[in-house]
């Protein structure tokens, strides 16, 4: 790790804190002295619990349509006692986000052992992109162009309480929108649900997340770029979404 500079690893997993849009000014405001934005923090808890619900949707179809594509003859019942798990104990539809959050990391660390155990750590790249083409059908287009897979990544951010903020020198548009997230706090979860005694698989989030997101924003039809970043305010990662191929697209960058 460096001083606030940003280090390439290999695919970033995180999910991160501000999702911002400018105000308009009318005549009778005031010019602010630094650009409005409306952060996700606000985001009703309904919301919130959607996205939550949504995303442990993406991650289990996901899984069955990729267990269906390779072909290898399944034990049911591992299947059945995995989904079990899964979705024990699920929250009503009225319960608070902290319970949907509970319920798909619960899902999500049980997903991550069942392939890796089975497939090796390498097959996490599969379960992405296979996860992306339910994530393709169910998440929404709000016709912002490369905009929307970038918003949903700050959603996401804002989920976790992660630190994030938009490009100043590129605001999101339909040809290029770009997020950094300054301070993910998936490492922050992680570190606390292993000192509760949780298993986790992966020595790094950034391992499933970095080819997750990625593979959604190839899914919505644009190009990807990440930068992961680490330093005084912790772990995080720069995203772009893009109309057009560029060079160092669909990979990590160095700044």
């Amino acid at each position: 790790m460096s001083d606030g500079q940003d280090t390439t690893q290999q695919p970033l997993a995180c999910t991160p804190r501000t999702a911002l849009l400018g105000t308009a000014v009318t005549a009778d405001d005031h010019p602010p002295t630094e650009p409005q934005r409306t952060p996700y923090r606000s985001m009703p808890d309904a919301e919130r619990s959607a996205l939550w619900r949504r995303r442990l949707h993406e991650a289990e179809a996901g899984l069955t349509r990729f267990l269906v594509s390779k072909g290898d003859e399944v034990q049911l019942t591992e299947w059945f006692a995995l989904q079990a798990e899964i979705f024990a104990d699920l929250p009503g539809p009225h319960e608070s986000p902290q319970a949907w959050q509970r319920v798909f990391f619960r899902g999500q660390a049980l997903m991550e052992r069942f392939l890796v155990e089975r497939y090796g750590e390498r097959v996490l790249t599969d379960w992405a992109r296979s996860n992306a083409e339910v994530h393709r059908e169910v998440e929404p287009d709000h016709g912002r162009g490369a905009a929307d897979p970038i918003h949903r990544i700050a959603r996401q951010a804002e989920l976790y309480g992660s630190d994030y903020e938009f490009d100043d020198d590129h605001p999101p548009s339909a040809d290029l929108a770009v997020v950094t997230i300054t301070h993910c706090a998936i490492w922050d979860y992680r570190e606390k649900a292993r000192r509760n005694g949780v298993r986790l698989t992966l020595a790094s989030p950034c391992t499933y997340c970095t080819e997750a997101l990625s593979s959604n924003i190839r899914a919505k039809g644009y190009h990807p770029a990440h930068r992961l970043r680490s330093g005084p305010t912790g772990h995080g990662c720069r995203w772009e979404a893009s109309a057009t191929r560029t060079a160092g697209t669909d990979e990590s960058r160095e700044a």
